[in-house]
């Protein structure tokens, strides 16, 4: 005889309470619709803070860490209203179809509910706990990212331009979060290496749906945007990058003592590399973008990881010691 977990109050048996199967759907729906893994694009706002040595500070990290937190939640927001807007495209593309918004798994008026609120909690939360500067950059964001999924995407070039000036705002909100100047060198990093990113993600998405009239019905600029193209814009942009990036690490000038940035100059290396590596797998069309590639290729995220420690080591742990070798 087997034993049930359920009581009865008369002729009605009580269930124990639980998540049914249908609202552990709509919650696993809404977290897609959020895309959290698309979060780490979002440090780059560590950027900043970290290039000037503010980290060591807890109060600096922890207004980072704000920071950080209000970027991911506008850009859930914007995802949420470009899923609404393209939920026909993605409806056709071989991997996109999977989107909650795109099957019907959730209303598009849900999803804009949704979007809005994530937008007015982050800049509520910016406006309280950061300064007007950084709430001022971060409305920009958001405002630019509703006009990039309305109109800019539709225009050839300016829509990967558009992507990188993103991410130059997360650099630059970052350090008006803790109050520090932004080097111009740095910004041109950010803005060319995610240039380079841009025209990557693009040609994964030509090589992975592979015909280009089938394309052009997912994304409009994929009409025009032809393998031969992307490969010299993924070729110029590349090279932009590394160059800029050497610029950085020569950059003259006040810097914020004991800062030992030309150091960056030997992880050279391991910054080609990266690029180079990126730009074979973004040919090969095996990855969705980016973000995907970073993740899942091991041999690119072994190398963004040993960059970050060596760059972490060389802003923050060279300066200490060569202050006690001088002592």
């Amino acid at each position: 005889m087997t034993h049930t977990n359920r009581t009865t109050e008369g002729d009605v048996e009580i269930a124990p309470a639980s998540l049914s199967p249908g609202a552990t759907g709509m919650l696993s729906d809404c977290v897609a619709l959020l895309r959290p893994t698309q979060w780490v694009k979002n440090v780059v706002v560590f950027a900043g803070p970290a290039a000037a040595g503010e980290l060591r500070s807890s109060g600096s990290l922890l207004r980072t860490l704000v920071a950080f937190g209000t970027f991911c939640l506008v850009a859930s927001a914007g995802y949420a209203i470009n899923d609404v807007l393209d939920r026909r495209a993605d409806a056709m593309h071989p991997i996109k179809r999977n989107r909650p918004v795109a099957r019907g798994a959730i209303r598009p008026v849900t999803a804009c509910c949704i979007a809005l609120l994530l937008a007015g909690t982050s800049i509520s939360t910016a406006w309280l706990f950061l300064n007007p500067k950084f709430t001022g950059v971060l409305t920009l964001y958001f405002v630019m990212i509703l006009a990039y999924s309305i109109a800019l995407k539709k225009r050839m070039i300016l829509d990967v331009i558009v992507i990188a000036i993103g991410f130059v705002l997360r650099a630059w909100g970052g350090s008006l979060a803790v109050g520090v100047a932004t080097s111009e060198w740095l910004v041109a990093c950010v803005f060319t290496l995610c240039l380079f990113m841009g025209f990557g993600k693009r040609r994964c998405e030509l090589a992975m749906i592979g015909d280009v009239n089938e394309a052009g019905q997912h994304r409009r600029t994929l009409l025009r945007y032809t393998p031969d193209l992307l490969n010299h814009l993924i070729t110029v942009s590349s090279g932009i990058a590394v160059i800029t990036f050497l610029l950085y690490t020569l950059e003259g000038g006040v810097q914020p003592e004991g800062l030992s940035r030309h150091y960056l100059f030997y992880t050279l290396p391991l910054v080609v590399y990266g690029i180079f590596r990126f730009a074979m797998l973004a040919e090969l069309g095996e990855f969705v973008g980016p973000t995907e590639i970073v993740l899942k290729d091991r041999a690119i995220l072994f190398t963004v990881l040993l960059w970050a420690s060596a760059a972490l080591a060389i802003v923050y742990l060279v300066p200490t010691l060569e202050s006690a070798a001088v002592e």
